[in-house]
C-alpha cells in the first residue's frame, strides 16, 4: 500500500463490505453494525490493523459485512481463535462478536478463561435472551417462566446475569449498552477499544421475531426514564430525570427522593471500586416489580492490569536472553525419563 493511500482518513462507508446483509428486517444488529461501523475511522487504525472474529450464531454473521480482517468460526470458540491470534500477533485489533447462547453456553467455559487471562481484546456481547438463529429455543439468559418453542409452557431455568459472571471471572472491563441508543452505544464502544485488556460489553439487542420487545421497558421513551440509570465515572447515581437518587444504607442500595436528600448521600460512581460494580451489576430485578432498582447502563468496572500476551512476550523474551533461542526437540523430550523393564 502507498504512503499517500494509507493516509486517506476512512469513513464509515470503507467498513461496508458487499456482501448482503442477512438479518430479519428490524433486527437490532444492524444498529449494532451501524454504530461500529461509524466509529471504526475514529479510531485512527487502518482495515488491515482490525479483526472481527464470530463463533455461531445470528450476531456472529457480523464479520461478513465488516470491511476488515475476519473470521466467522465455530460455536463457542471465538474467544479461543481470538486468544491464539493475539497472542501471535498482539499488534492487531481483535474483536470478538458473540451472542448470548454462543458465548454463555457452549461457550462459557471459554468466555471466563479469557477473561481472567485479560488478553487485550474486545468483546460484543449480543444479548437478546433468546436463541434467534435456531429459531426460537430459550437461551441461558432468557428470563425465568420465558415461553419459548423448547420452553411452551415456560422456562424453570434460572438465567444468567452476564456482568455479575464477567466480574466473577474478574473481567478487567465490564459495561452495558443497548440497540435503540445508538449515542450511548457509540461511546460504549469506544471506551471498549480504548481499555488495554479484555474488555466486555454486553448489548442489549431486540430480536424482533422471536423475542420482541424482552427490552422494551428499558428503550421506549414511556418506561426508559423511570427504569434505567446511566453511570458515569465520577458522578452521582440519578436517574428519572434526576428526580430519584440511589444511595447506599451500608452495601444495600435504596431508591431515593433526590430532592428530599443531601447531595453527599447520593452514592458516587467509581469505576475502579469492584466491590460496589457488583453491587451495581446486581441492580437486575424484575422491572414490574414496585421497588425495582433501574437496570445499570454504562462502564460499571474498570482497572488497568498486564494483559496476557503482554506477560508471554515478556516470559519468551526472558527465557531468549538466558538460555538463547533453545532446542524445541529437547524441549519435546521433557525433564523426566523412566526405564521400563
Amino acid at each position: 500500500m502507498s504512503t499517500e493511500a494509507e493516509n486517506i482518513k476512512l469513513t464509515a462507508k470503507d467498513f461496508v463490505t458487499d456482501q448482503e446483509v442477512r438479518w430479519c428486517p428490524g433486527c437490532g444488529d444492524y444498529s449494532i453494525l451501524k454504530q461500529v461501523q461509524t466509529v471504526l475511522p475514529e479510531l485512527g487504525l487502518k482495515r488491515e490493523e482490525i479483526v472481527f472474529i464470530s463463533g455461531i450464531g445470528c450476531s456472529s454473521r457480523f464479520p461478513y459485512y465488516m470491511e476488515t480482517y475476519g473470521m466467522h468460526s465455530i460455536h463457542g470458540r471465538a474467544t479461543a481463535i481470538a486468544s491464539g491470534l493475539k497472542a501471535t500477533r498482539p499488534e492487531l485489533s481483535v474483536w470478538i462478536v458473540t451472542g448470548d447462547g454462543d458465548s454463555l453456553s457452549i461457550g462459557g467455559n471459554h468466555l471466563i478463561h479469557l477473561l481472567r487471562r485479560n488478553f487485550d481484546v474486545n468483546i460484543l456481547l449480543f444479548n437478546n435472551e433468546i436463541y434467534g438463529l435456531t429459531k426460537g429455543q430459550y437461551s441461558p439468559t432468557s428470563p425465568k417462566g420465558a415461553v419459548t418453542k423448547s420452553t411452551p409452557v415456560g422456562s424453570v431455568d434460572h438465567p444468567f446475569n452476564p456482568l455479575a459472571l464477567a466480574l466473577g471471572a474478574d473481567s478487567s472491563f465490564v459495561a452495558r449498552a443497548m440497540d435503540r441508543d445508538p449515542l450511548h452505544l457509540r461511546d460504549m464502544i469506544k471506551r471498549t477499544h480504548a481499555h488495554q485488556g479484555t474488555s466486555l460489553l454486553e448489548v442489549y439487542q431486540n430480536c424482533n421475531v422471536f423475542n420482541d420487545g424482552a427490552f422494551e421497558v428499558f428503550t421506549e421513551k414511556a418506561t426508559k426514564k423511570l427504569n434505567t440509570i446511566f453511570v458515569t465515572h465520577g458522578k452521582p447515581l440519578l436517574f428519572a430525570d434526576n428526580t430519584k437518587a440511589i444511595v447506599l444504607d451500608g452495601f444495600a442500595p435504596k431508591i431515593m427522593d433526590a430532592n428530599a436528600i443531601s447531595a453527599n448521600e447520593i452514592w458516587m460512581h467509581d469505576e475502579t471500586d469492584r466491590v460496589k460494580a457488583n453491587i451495581l451489576a446486581r441492580f437486575f430485578d424484575h422491572p414490574e416489580k414496585a421497588d425495582a432498582l433501574p437496570r445499570v447502563f454504562g462502564v460499571l468496572y474498570c482497572e488497568q492490569r498486564p494483559t496476557y500476551e503482554q506477560a508471554l512476550v515478556s516470559q519468551i523474551q526472558q527465557a531468549i536472553e538466558k538460555n538463547g533461542k533453545g532446542n524445541l526437540d529437547k524441549l519435546l523430550r521433557g525433564r523426566n525419563t523412566w526405564t521400563v523393564e
